[in-house]
């Protein structure tokens, strides 16, 4: 496949791995610390990727939008910080054992890393969440007074459960499903989510997703079709899904005081502009934050590639990792941040 975006070398910067242990409970987060030619200090900005235990790369369906972020901001004079998470790469640790808390408390110890760094200035420390990971940007913002901005990719403004339901909806009409099958993969998903978030002992949540996958013949089934059930309801039950599915981003976002820059591209099914962008402006000014610009930019999908209808089945086939439009954006932002 080709990828035109991928960084080349020569490169007119140095990157320095890094290990990064969070001492509340001892995992080793590992990445690297790309930094640009000069005397420095230099801006900073950490990258937090979105959902699923994700590479330093955030390497999806060919694509390595992370290495194309820290390779251009790098080009720009901004130093960027890239780790693997919890459970994936060289990072320690069990990413679905771990809740928003204890992913913001990750970042918070990335923060105190780039401290220890002379190259780093010290009063511009920015992150930059994609997706999900601008739900644990803010709430490492909103933690931590040495955030000098934030920057939000893809970014939900409604609650977690909502948009998984908008998704659903607009990924599969997009892929050519019929109203009726939509409708019922809806009811569906609202049922196994009302157990998920009320039913709090796995053993009494897991004979009722049963129920549920199963259309009450769970008994009847194979093997095969048992462990591929069980195999599903035991992510379910996971403290990660647990805690995001009853996530609202408004909260977090109402306390972000530092700059925020947000961009949802106009053609965005998993995270829809119509739908977040008024909610994420609303949950910033009820918090009183009147330092944020929101994006929404023509033609771009949940990854920010220029897109013909938006559908995940694109994503491999587009060539384009990010928008140039995006990149831009980010950079141009990110600088003038003083």
């Amino acid at each position: 496949m080709k990828r035109p975006q991928m960084p080349q070398p020569p490169y007119p910067y140095k990157e320095d791995p890094v290990v990064i242990v969070n001492t509340d409970d001892q995992t080793k987060l590992a990445g690297a610390l790309t930094i640009p030619d000069g005397a420095g200090p230099f801006p900073a900005v950490i990258l937090i990727s979105g959902s699923g235990a994700q590479d330093r790369d955030e390497t999806i369906f060919g694509h390595k939008p992370f290495l194309v972020l820290a390779d251009y901001l790098a080009r720009r004079g901004a130093a960027v910080l890239r780790c693997d998470d919890r459970g994936a790469g060289e990072s320690g640790g069990e990413h679905l054992a771990a809740t928003t808390a204890v992913r913001a408390a990750d970042v918070g110890w990335m923060i105190d890393y780039l401290l220890t760094r002379k190259e780093i200035d010290r009063k511009r420390i920015f992150l930059l969440g994609h997706s999900e990971g601008s739900v644990i940007a803010c709430l490492a913002a909103s933690r931590n007074p040495l955030a000098a901005g934030i920057i939000l990719l893809g970014a939900p403004g409604l609650s977690i459960e909502e948009n998984l339901y908008l998704q659903n909806t607009l990924l599969r009409k997009a892929e050519g499903a019929g109203d009726g099958a939509i409708a019922q993969a809806n009811i569906l998903q609202r049922k196994i989510f009302s157990v998920v978030k009320e039913v709090t002992d796995d053993e009494e949540a897991r004979a009722k997703l049963r129920e549920i996958y199963s259309s009450n013949m769970y008994e009847r089934l194979t093997d095969s079709q048992k462990k591929s059930i069980d195999e599903r309801i035991a992510t379910l039950l996971t403290p990660y899904f647990r805690d995001i599915i009853k996530c609202e981003p408004s909260i977090p976002l109402s306390k972000v005081s530092c700059p925020v820059l947000a961009i949802i591209g106009e053609k965005d099914l998993q995270c829809p502009p119509k739908d977040n962008i008024p909610a994420l402006e609303k949950a910033l000014r009820a918090g009183g934050n009147q330092n944020f610009r929101v994006i929404e930019m023509d033609g771009l999908n949940h990854l920010l590639q220029s897109s013909t209808s938006g559908s995940m089945s694109e994503y491999a086939s587009i060539e384009e990792t990010i928008s140039p439009r995006a990149l831009a954006a980010i950079s141009d932002w990110l600088l003038s941040i003083k």
